[in-house]
């Protein structure tokens, strides 16, 4: 954990879980900037754990100046940037190098949280957990065009299959959403494989601890418990 003269306060972990051979996702935590993300590079596609490094190190790069409307552009060059990276790369690859993504990006009490793909962004704010985020995905697709339900998108057996990430496509479509920060908020940010092993009570209780390491910590305790057939990576932020 990080602790700053500003409000903000973090801790980050990643772990390969109990099937996959290597972890193929990366963690950005900078609370002096502002800034944390996880990149979920694409489970069987070549390069992708160098995808998700090469996004992150990039972020981890930035001078960050200015206020949120000018870090926030400088974050989306850097992105493009990353995109167009990982484009050209796969030419050169065997198949699609690519990596999900989501951003929190902080100054002041201003918040943006970016996103590509099904990593997500929780807000635990005064008792409920809010997801944040919507998943680029084929079941939320089925889901918000289709008219289907959760469990019947759920059983499609392309449902996870990505819709939209970072190395995927020539020009990268960002989500965001803008919202201003309460004291006492905490976000998460967080690979499929932790939101898909942990239901949003266990999400809820965690973010509910007094500390940032001690939400990491219960997160991680109680999805190692459970199968962990995917890596498994989350940053907790609070103000």
């Amino acid at each position: 954990m990080t602790v700053l003269a500003s409000p903000w306060r973090s801790a980050a972990r990643s772990e390969t879980g109990k099937v996959r051979a290597r972890n193929e996702d990366a963690v950005l935590e900078r609370p002096g900037a502002g800034l944390w993300a996880v990149a979920d590079g694409m489970g069987g596609h070549a390069g992708g754990a160098l995808a998700s490094r090469l996004i992150v190190d990039g972020l981890a790069d930035l001078a960050l100046e200015g206020g949120l409307t000018q870090r926030l552009a400088q974050v989306r060059q850097c992105l493009q940037q990353a995109n167009r990276q990982l484009v050209q790369a796969a030419t050169h690859a065997a198949g699609p190098t690519g990596s999900t993504l989501v951003v929190l990006l902080a100054a002041g009490a201003r918040v943006v949280c970016l996103w590509a793909g099904d990593s997500r962004c929780y807000l635990w704010r005064a008792g409920r957990l809010y997801q944040l985020s919507r998943d680029h995905s084929l079941e939320r697709r089925l889901i918000d065009r289709q008219g289907l339900r959760p469990q019947q998108a759920a059983r499609h057996p392309n449902a996870q299959a990505l819709t939209r990430a970072v190395g995927v496509d020539e020009q990268l479509v960002l989500d965001s959403l803008e919202l201003e920060a309460l004291p006492g908020d905490r976000f998460l940010l967080c690979s499929d494989g932790l939101h898909r092993n942990l239901a949003p009570p266990a999400l809820g209780a965690a973010l509910d601890l007094p500390l940032a390491t001690l939400a990491i910590e219960r997160l991680f305790a109680q999805a190692l418990a459970g199968p962990a057939r995917d890596n498994l990576s989350a940053v907790v932020i609070r103000r």
